[in-house]
């Protein structure tokens, strides 16, 4: 279970017990074989996308360390990408599904070129060593749907392809929603995104227990994260020539802002409907309000906006 560790590996760092380890390139993703039980009888997949989704009834609880190696594109990937976002899918029947699945880049260069990656419903995932860039314009880079105790860490997420609105860098570089609880998104580096962390939707109703901590939004634009209905601790961050905002907060959330170093962040917290003196929603959202604490934060390079 996640007590001892989330995702293939044990909190030690060893494969726990009967782990199965795929390697994965841009000649085997489409071929690579793997038998899981379907709860009578092993059945064989080909393809880690179709190995990915055997997990989803909860019938085989092995652990699966999936490592990548080298650059990955969408046409070395084929039919295996089966998110409505045209990303790899790892999906649960429930959240209760138990899913002891690693995905981890071996290396320095391995990465998703052109999906993304979409994980829903399900219990113990870890994303690591990993880099994702170029998604489609309306597409998000990593979408995490209701899924508990996952560890995403150490990845590099850049912007996407150019669409329409507010899709000049593509959608979300890491979404977390509908009901997805104890997420650690750690020690991630954000380059030039656009729509950096969505975090929440309007309709959970459940504790949504999420911390981002020594994360690096790099010249990214707005969401670091932006929250709705969650709980959320955002701690020991480098904003780094934040364009838009650093921190959103509405419809409820609680957010913890602590010994955060904002350089040059234009507006480094805002919460809803804050930013004018004027009857109207405000230069952040028209949603109603959250509460943000701030405790030990730095503000260097401070621009003309700042008013705190």
């Amino acid at each position: 279970g996640v007590r001892d560790g989330v995702g293939a590996y044990n909190n030690d760092g060893t494969l726990k017990a009967g782990a199965k380890v795929l390697y994965v390139t841009k000649n085997t993703f489409k071929t690579i074989k793997a038998s899981l039980s379907d709860g009578k009888k092993d059945v064989e997949y080909t393809g880690i996308g179709n190995i990915l989704l055997a997990k989803q009834k909860g019938t085989d609880s092995i652990p699966i360390a999936v490592r990548i190696i080298g650059e990955i594109k969408t046409a070395d990937a084929g039919d295996q990408l089966k998110t409505d976002q045209k990303g790899l899918l790892l999906k649960g029947n429930s959240e209760a599904t138990k899913m002891n699945v690693t995905i981890e880049g071996i290396g320095d260069d391995a990465c998703f070129h052109g999906f993304g990656l979409g994980i829903i419903n399900g219990t113990g995932v870890e994303v690591r060593n990993m880099a994702f860039f170029y998604q489609g314009s309306s597409n998000d880079n990593m979408e995490i749907k209701g899924t508990h105790h996952i560890w995403v860490h150490n990845n590099d997420y850049f912007y996407g392809e150019q669409g329409g609105g507010d899709h000049g860098k593509g959608d979300g570089a890491l979404d977390s929603k509908d009901g997805a609880t104890f997420c650690t998104f750690s020690y991630n580096h954000f380059h030039d995104t656009g729509k950096s962390n969505l975090c929440g939707m309007k309709s959970e109703t459940v504790d949504n227990l999420i911390c981002y901590h020594h994360n690096w939004f790099d010249h990214s634009d707005s969401r670091h994260p932006r929250v709705r209905t969650s709980s959320v601790h955002v701690w020991n961050n480098y904003y780094d020539g934040v364009a838009k905002y650093g921190i959103g907060v509405t419809m409820g959330a609680s957010v913890f802002v602590e010994s955060n170093y904002f350089r040059n962040t234009k507006y480094p917290m805002m919460i809803s409907k804050q930013g004018t003196d004027a009857k109207g929603d405000g230069t952040f959202s028209g949603e109603a309000g959250g509460v943000l604490k701030s405790y030990g934060n730095i503000f260097a390079e401070k621009g003309s906006h700042f008013s705190y």
